[in-house]
């Protein structure tokens, strides 16, 4: 079975050139010759179409293996169709039977031809040649970006002489990706942009904005939302979210960068495109250290092993930011010119080529929670390293993250502290277990008479997540557990069927039935944990669905006064 069949528009997991990919499931008793099979029949295909250039790569894991072909950047949907029928042709002859529709070489080329973009190829090339960076592969194709970009409809691109290329030219670019901390990580590295004076344009999981204007709101952090972000002509900076998904369904959102950011990577989305653990995870985003210019920088969290392990391999400049340095080391680090970013007396630090800059106290950083939230200063680090890497001001640095209250509008679903009918809530998206246990650490020092989690988990996490999230709440030691339904992100699961490892795996941790309750969605939740709370308690909302609904509710409550133990408003 062919699963995911897809264009790689970009630099990839597979190979460093656009083509297509798919998923193979195949028995592991087989895979050597279907394999075999599969690649002599492509590069006979290649060869009969005249693509001898063009290279097959295969990447085998438990269960599978990627396929994947180089091709022509305006014949990807060909590329993809090649994919698809000589899978087909090879299943058909390990079957001992005859390929119902065999691939045909003519067909493919006239296939080739009808896609054939002879004036976006041209295009590429004149970009390339003239160092500034090319997007295409959609709708629209653009050369340079930001302030010095242009955009055409791809059927309506211009002669590559009628372009003044004197006015075309790039803009400082960075990327951020991890498994969790990104979304606010771009935000804080945007809000320095903002105080350096720049109109800094940013994709994130909830929306692009472009200065102080949301452009669209949305799930963006992948090479849709880039595009969008680095296209806009008031943009003089821009940070971009690059989620794991995207990387693997897509490649690399931009070319190159001025600054590669990889923040942790801990057990999330496995078993999707073939990445089943957490050292393949690892491998795949640290694609973004591809991107990095040669006088860019690789920026990386010192406290996570399997970046440092990989960090060590790199060639280049790296900037290497933590909690937890060894005192020496981090010192002869910085003697010797290297750049971090740390925390030393109370105090945020940078270190570059000698210099060291104290930023700003941690406890003047509001989403820090005083030290709490450890993560966040982790975050706040990573967006100091990426800003210094950009060129920004050590001021620019101190205003910027001193200005960043880490409010609902500023920065949504992370880790947004809100009173109510005095109640102390946190509404946060944390969604794995590495996420989970990063605010039950942070909450727990913080006073409350009791303690709510609201939780639930997406389809298409194994049984094993489930439970590890669960036992990651439970460490929070609360008194109240709301196990919530998400009926639109079953994807494959049964209506009740998480929810019922959740309890299971609850009772298995001690907890009484008095301390559960099941929603059947996540505002049904939201109303029961409210329902439960009295003053002084503190309820952790994790919130996965549509946070409109939550937010308005909690408004209203402020607005008319409600306090904790009273019914809830019609």
């Amino acid at each position: 079975m062919l699963t995911k069949v897809r264009r790689l528009t970009g630099v990839n997991f597979m190979m460093d050139r656009c083509g297509a990919a798919a998923e193979a499931e195949i028995d592991d008793t087989s895979k050597v010759l279907v394999l075999s099979i599969w690649r002599q029949q492509m590069r006979a295909l290649l060869d009969d179409l005249g693509w001898q250039a063009e290279d097959i790569a295969i990447r085998s894991y438990d269960g599978g293996a990627t396929l994947m072909i180089s091709a022509p950047r305006d014949a990807l949907y060909a590329a993809a169709s090649m994919i698809e029928q000589v899978w087909a042709d090879v299943c058909a002859v390990i079957a001992g039977q005859q390929p119902e529709d065999p691939v045909c070489a003519d067909a493919i080329s006239t296939m080739i031809a009808r896609q054939s973009n002879p004036a976006e190829v041209a295009l590429e090339a004149a970009a390339n040649s003239r160092g500034v960076t090319y997007l295409g592969n959609d709708q629209l194709v653009s050369v340079g970006l930001g302030r010095g970009s242009k955009t055409w409809q791809a059927d309506q691109i211009p002669s590559t002489d009628d372009i003044d290329w004197n006015t075309v030219h790039d803009v400082p670019i960075a990327m951020v990706t991890g498994t969790n901390g990104k979304s606010t990580t771009v935000r804080l590295a945007a809000a320095i942009g903002k105080a350096a004076g720049r109109t800094v344009g940013l994709s994130s999981s909830d929306w692009v904005r472009v200065g102080d204007e949301i452009v669209d709101e949305g799930d963006y952090s992948g090479p849709a939302g880039a595009r969008l972000a680095v296209r806009d002509t008031r943009v003089d900076m821009a940070v971009i979210e690059t989620a794991r998904g995207g990387l693997m369904r897509r490649g690399m959102p931009v070319p190159s960068a001025d600054a590669c950011l990889i923040t942790n990577v801990a057990a999330d989305h496995l078993g999707e495109y073939g990445i089943n653990d957490v050292r393949a995870l690892a491998d795949a985003k640290f694609l973004l250290a591809k991107a990095v210019k040669p006088q860019g920088r690789l920026i990386l969290n010192g406290d996570d092993q399997e970046l440092v392990e990989r960090g060590v391999r790199f060639d280049g400049k790296i900037t290497w930011y933590g909690l937890n340095f060894d005192d020496g080391l981090l010192e002869r680090w910085m003697e010797s010119g290297g750049h971090a970013a740390f925390i030393a007396n109370g105090h945020m630090m940078l270190a570059c080529d000698g210099t060291r800059s104290r930023i700003m106290p941690v406890a003047d950083f509001a989403p820090g929670m005083g030290g709490a939230a450890r993560y966040n200063l982790s975050n706040a680090l990573a967006a100091i390293a990426l800003a210094s890497a950009l060129d920004l001001p050590v001021e620019a640095m101190t205003r910027g993250l001193s200005g960043f209250k880490g409010t609902p509008e500023e920065n949504p679903g992370r880790g947004n502290i809100i009173e109510v009918g005095g109640l102390t809530l946190m509404i946060d998206f944390a969604h794995n277990t590495h996420g989970v246990a990063a605010v039950v650490d942070a909450i727990k020092t913080l006073p409350a008479k009791r303690r709510l989690f609201l939780a639930g988990h997406a389809g298409d996490r194994s049984d094993h997540d489930v439970r590890e999230l669960t036992r990651a709440i439970w460490q929070g030691e609360p008194d109240m557990v709301v196990v919530k339904e998400l009926p639109d992100k079953l994807r494959g699961r049964t209506l009740g069927e998480l929810s019922e490892i959740f309890v299971d795996e609850l009772k298995q941790l001690g907890a009484s039935q008095d301390q559960m309750q099941l929603a059947t969605n996540e505002y049904d939740a939201v109303h029961k944990a409210l329902t439960w709370a009295r003053p002084g308690d503190f309820l952790v909302l994790l919130l996965h669905d549509k946070r409109e609904p939550t937010m308005n509710l909690l408004q209203k409550l402020t607005d008319t006064g409600w306090q904790a133990g009273e019914a809830l408003p019609a």
